[in-house]
């Protein structure tokens, strides 16, 4: 108890400023931010310089990254007769003429369209027969018919 009442007395007394605190210097906080970072002007200079360069560097890149991405979906829109996009557009010709689509995502749309090819032939269709279930396709055919053929009983009054 009589730790706790001996803290917050010598904590009041302290935020007085009547002992013991400890005192703040600000003359010892540089103003260059060249200093701030140990380093002299020229140093500090060049490296802000650098920043910059890298900075423009990954911007450029990342434009580019943007523009071979918008020229693999108008390759997409194209062969998939889609509309064109206009944004698309504008971002290839604000990274210029030389964009093209990267080797792994043509490799991807190469795989795409085999495997779509396959599917598209007689031997795809034959396969996709196989994959079906046979009782459900007939189950729905029965129900079918029986539909159609209390509609008919219904409007037919031969029937």
């Amino acid at each position: 108890m009589s730790f706790l009442l001996k803290s917050m007395v010598s904590n009041q007394v302290k935020n007085l400023g009547l002992g013991g605190g400890e005192e703040k210097s600000e003359d010892s906080t540089p103003a260059d931010p060249a200093a701030a970072a140990g380093m002299t002007r020229e140093e500090y200079e060049e490296y802000q310089k650098q920043l910059v360069e890298e900075k423009m560097q990954r911007d450029a890149d990342f434009l580019h990254k943007k523009a071979e991405r918008a020229t693999l979906r108008v390759c997409l829109r194209e062969k998939y007769r889609l509309p064109k996009s206009e944004q698309d557009e504008n971002m290839i010709q604000m990274a210029g003429d030389d964009v093209d689509v990267p080797e792994e995502l043509l490799k991807m749309v190469d795989e795409d369209a085999t495997e779509e090819e396959e599917k598209d032939s007689i031997l795809g269709q034959i396969q996709n027969l196989q994959n079906m279930d046979m009782d459900q396709i007939k189950e729905k055919a029965q129900a079918t018919f029986t539909e159609m053929k209390t509609k008919a009983e219904e409007k037919c009054s031969l029937m």
